[in-house]
């Protein structure tokens, strides 16, 4: 049985004996506690507070939103309807496909009537149509992600940007007889296998047999599972094996993650990587490097095609049918999100495509060279379910390392597909006694608290700070496996650990929470405060959504600022520092004394496991921060 479809045993198992953020009775009635209508929303990732909720919240004054930084799965949301809570207003994901999501059909809305569904192509909805002819899920603009090049590189040695595989393969071929290499990419990573994989055979996968039998395996049931055809996966195996060899892969190089091939390529020595539209316009533009995106390349022109997917889906809860003012609200909201404007504010100023008819975003100098392929929709959507991104990885780098060829990777991952299972989301690592809400009060989120004390007491620090979204669900009373213990935190960050003074303390929190003299403020909703273990600090909330730091307090004491602590940082320095997310660089000298403190090769994810090995228990919670009105 697939981990996917173990969604009706999990309701038997893991019934929660806690509600999370969005289940109070003021939510229940749609309403907050001062009248306006409360919708909560559920973000895949941290870039989507960037513009997107600021604007909401301008936007619609009358409505009361919780943000929240959700998981970027379609197995999280389907942890939570197991246990017995509620599924918020509006949820995103990255991660998508179709039979993934079947399992939450009952609890979503079906969308297909609505004014915004009106608004898409409709051969980009079409992959999202149940075989009731429901659509519950609309996909967000278009992420591009191909082939990235280095176009000075190229211009600099007189060699021509391919137009055709064989010419891609030559360009390869005379970098590296110039010591350059020709092409790499982050091969340790699920997606990248994913991408490569699919990427190579688009020609193959979007054939009549490739379309019919995705419609087959996106519409398989738990009685009648699909498993690779004999006709399409062959040839993309095939050439999937002859690309590895083209693209001069290495033994070792399987291992290679972000840093360790962007490096090389922002240095001239990489003149190829496979990577997105956006980044390509972000190095341009801050390193002066022109880098261009090239498609997947076919035999001919003709055959090439971008490997697009949505920067996220987005569905509604079916609870929101049952109040007449909240849905009126949410359509309104959709509607706002996939307009143009809206959907700019998703981009957050990257390089996108649009799938809805009146939307006009124009392609960014990145994309120059694969026009033809945009003209012609030649958009290939990935195919991106959960068991495809795992099996695509193990499978490809047993391609990678020889283990496999072409025949045993057909096989392999064709027994795989009908029989996925995930071992982290199998066994129970232990057992959680006590459920702790993530809804924000006055003093905080209770679940955020618990983690953050947890991981405080594995490290044995004096105390910790987690900044920038920390958790993203409540703690439930019940059996956790790895993977429900992973879904408590928002991402995988850095961490560091040293001693610091008590004014250098105080001088962290400043910076975490105060709005600065440019008008930068680092806290925009409550959700992104800092959350705190082995120190309490207040808050005066002088207007909405922009906070004053009054005291530091450790054990109800004062800070000492002459004193000398442990102190552990968790959090993400890129989303209060960029200029398009808060703004707030923290100050230089704390910033390099912390650089110093890197605890190398262990993020909090490791940190969180690593912690609760020991403990076998989320801890108990503290009241770490006070908020007061005031002015």
């Amino acid at each position: 049985m697939k981990t996917k479809r173990l969604i009706s045993l999990l309701l038997v198992l893991v019934m929660a004996a806690v509600l999370f953020a969005g289940c109070s009775k003021e939510k229940e009635s749609g309403k907050a506690s001062d009248g306006k209508i409360s919708i909560s929303m559920y973000l895949w990732d941290r870039s989507m507070l960037k513009e997107l909720s600021p604007w909401l919240e301008e936007k619609f004054p009358n409505i009361e939103f919780t943000f929240i930084q959700s998981f970027n799965t379609m197995e999280y949301y389907k942890d939570l309807m197991a246990r017995g809570e509620t599924m918020p207003d509006i949820i995103t994901c990255r991660r998508f496909s179709l039979n993934d999501a079947a399992p939450l059909s009952e609890y979503l809305m079906d969308l297909s009537g609505s004014e915004v569904a009106g608004t898409f192509y409709s051969s980009y909805l079409e992959v999202n149509r149940e075989t009731s002819g429901a659509i519950r899920w609309l996909p967000m603009c278009a992420e591009v992600d191909c082939t990235m090049a280095n176009k000075d590189l190229f211009d600099q040695y007189g060699i021509p940007l391919p137009t055709n595989y064989e010419e891609f393969v030559a360009a390869i071929d005379a970098f590296e007889a110039v010591g350059i290499k020709g092409y790499q990419t982050d091969w340790d990573y699920d997606y990248t296998c994913l991408e490569t994989m699919q990427g190579c055979a688009i020609p193959e996968l979007m054939s009549l047999e490739g379309t019919q039998w995705r419609m087959e395996y996106e519409s398989e049931t738990e009685e009648e599972q699909v498993g690779l055809d004999d006709t399409v996966w062959p040839k993309v195996f095939e050439k999937y094996e002859q690309f590895l060899k083209d693209v001069r892969f290495e033994q070792g190089d399987e291992e290679l993650r972000f840093s360790e091939v962007m490096e090389p390529y922002f240095e001239g020595k990489t003149a190829m990587v496979r990577n997105t539209a956006a980044l390509a316009d972000n190095i341009t533009q801050e390193r002066g490097t022109r880098s261009v995106i090239l498609p997947y390349f076919g035999e001919t022109s003709d055959d090439n095609w971008l490997l697009t997917y949505p920067m996220c889906q987005v569905a509604v809860s079916k609870q929101v049918e049952e109040d007449d003012a909240k849905r009126e609200a949410v359509m309104e909201v959709l509607l706002a999100i996939f307009s143009e404007e809206g959907q700019k504010h998703v981009a957050a100023g990257t390089s996108v495509l649009s799938y809805n008819k009146e939307v006009k975003i124009n392609p960014t100098p990145a994309l120059e060279y694969v026009q033809d392929c945009i003209d012609r929709n030649h958009l290939y959507m990935r195919l991106a379910s959960t068991e495809v991104f795992s099996i695509s990885q193990d499978v490809g780098h047993r391609m990678m390392t020889g283990e496999y060829d072409a025949q045993a990777a057909y096989d392999a991952f064709d027994q795989r597909i009908t029989d996925f299972k995930d071992p982290d989301a199998v066994e129970v690592m232990f057992t959680q006694e006590t459920g702790y809400s993530n809804d924000f009060t006055e003093h905080g989120s209770a679940a955020a608290s618990s983690l953050m004390n947890t991981i405080r007491a594995s490290m044995e620090a004096d105390m910790a700070i987690g900044f920038s979204p920390t958790v993203s669900t409540s703690i439930y009373a019940g059996d956790y496996t790895l993977q429900q213990a992973k879904w408590v935190l928002t991402a995988r960050n850095s961490i560091y650990q040293g001693e610091y003074s008590g004014e250098e303390v105080w001088r962290f929190m400043d910076w975490l929470v105060n709005v600065k003299e440019d008008g930068s403020n680092p806290i925009c909703h409550r959700n992104l405060m800092p959350v705190t273990s082995g120190l309490e600090y207040t808050v005066t909330e002088y207007e909405r959504g922009k906070f004053r730091l009054e005291d530091v307090t450790v054990n109800g004491e004062p800070l000492d600022k002459t004193g000398t602590y442990t102190l552990l940082l968790v959090g993400a320095d890129t989303f209060l520092e960029h200029e398009t997310f808060c703004n707030c660089p923290m100050p230089a000298d704390l910033k390099e004394k912390r650089q110093a403190y890197l605890v190398s090769d262990f993020s909090s994810q490791e940190c969180m496991q690593e912690a609760l090995e020991k403990t076998r228990q989320f801890l108990e919670p503290t009241e770490y921060v006070t908020i007061r009105q005031g002015k």
